[in-house]
């Protein structure tokens, strides 16, 4: 089933990873139109795909003949195209650049879930090809993760014009919990936090780290997983800023140690020694995500797990500034 599909916002990562996943899936989904904010790239765009460019994402989303809606870049209209497709009955696809603001989030559920439209939010490191991989040596080789060190150093690119340090830290830590709960295989139960400010005001956070402790389940041990993210060192450091990166995430397992470098890298240990994958001839994250969409679309189950994701992870989160005001451990249940 080839599904019609709204574009809103082109985020940074459109060439490398969109648009090239679009290409290949054009058996599936057709780009029918684009809104930008700046009328000139939504037109070239749309142009690539013989598609119609748009001055409103209202006028957009409104279109009869148009099945689903991806946002994916966080401009001045925040979650209001979401709202608006819902409005209208599309499916929605939110980009990993879109901020989930906590305040927001319960309107958007219970827009969402009124609406009856599939949803589904970009959690792109559970689809990288090195994250899969993990999953099955997990499965067969390594067994249940019991630690997991999770750390991200925020680079140039990856500060977005108009969102806050704090908003920045928070977006990625929410992917890496995301991320760390899809390696164990379920969620945690508790979270201890710290986070350093330039100052008083909350917004000048530039470094936050987590310890979420996931309880034991059935043979699944109980485990930890350390997550940190920081925006520390000054632009002008750029070599500082790529020296000695660490593995995006390490995970030790009964029967070894893996360390995985995003998106296509792995590297791990067990008795036999070290085991070097490289996975450049997968499935690609941008197409892995968008066949997801496109089964979540055409599903006769309606897909939501996403959404709880967000709901849940934000959650996390707010407890972890809890946790940093009263400097003890909270429990999520």
């Amino acid at each position: 089933m080839k599904l019609k599909l709204g574009i809103i916002g082109l985020p940074t990562n459109w060439e490398s990873r969109y648009l090239p996943a679009l290409r290949v899936l054009n058996d599936r989904f057709e780009v029918a139109g684009v809104y930008h904010g700046v009328l000139r790239i939504a037109e070239n765009t749309a142009r690539q795909f013989d598609a119609r460019a748009h001055e409103g994402f209202r006028e957009l989303v409104s279109r009869s003949d148009i099945d689903a809606i991806a946002v994916l870049s966080n401009d001045w209209y925040g979650l209001a195209p979401v709202h608006a497709a819902c409005d209208h009955g599309k499916a929605v696809y939110c980009g990993s650049e879109i901020d989930f603001r906590p305040a927001a989030v319960h309107d958007l559920a219970s827009t969402v879930e009124q609406s009856g439209v599939a949803f589904m939010a970009e959690f792109p490191k559970r689809y990288a090809p090195a994250s899969l991989r993990l999953k099955e040596l997990i499965a067969t080789r390594l067994g249940h993760p019991q630690l997991l060190f999770c750390h991200r150093r925020l680079r140039k690119e990856d500060r977005r014009a108009g969102r806050t340090p704090a908003a920045r830290i928070r977006r990625q830590l929410m992917e890496q919990l995301d991320w760390c709960s899809f390696l164990v295989g379920r969620r945690p139960e508790s979270v201890q936090a710290v986070s350093h400010s330039l100052g008083e005001d909350a917004t000048t956070v530039d470094y936050q780290a987590l310890s979420v402790h996931f309880a034991a389940e059935g043979d699944r041990p109980a485990a930890v997983a350390q997550i940190s993210c920081g925006s520390y060192i000054k632009d002008s450091w750029e070599e500082a800023i790529s020296f000695r990166p660490q593995a995006a995430v390490q995970v030790c397992c009964p029967g070894g140690v893996a360390f995985v470098d995003l998106p296509n890298s792995l590297t791990w240990f067990d008795e036999a020694g070290r085991h070097q994958e490289s996975l450049d001839s997968e499935v690609g994250v941008g197409q892995q995500l968008l066949v997801q969409f496109h089964r979540a679309i055409t599903s006769l189950v309606r897909k939501m797990g996403d959404l709880e994701d967000v709901t849940f992870n934000l959650k996390v989160l707010s407890c972890a500034q809890r946790s940093i005001l009263e400097s003890a451990t909270i429990e999520l249940s």
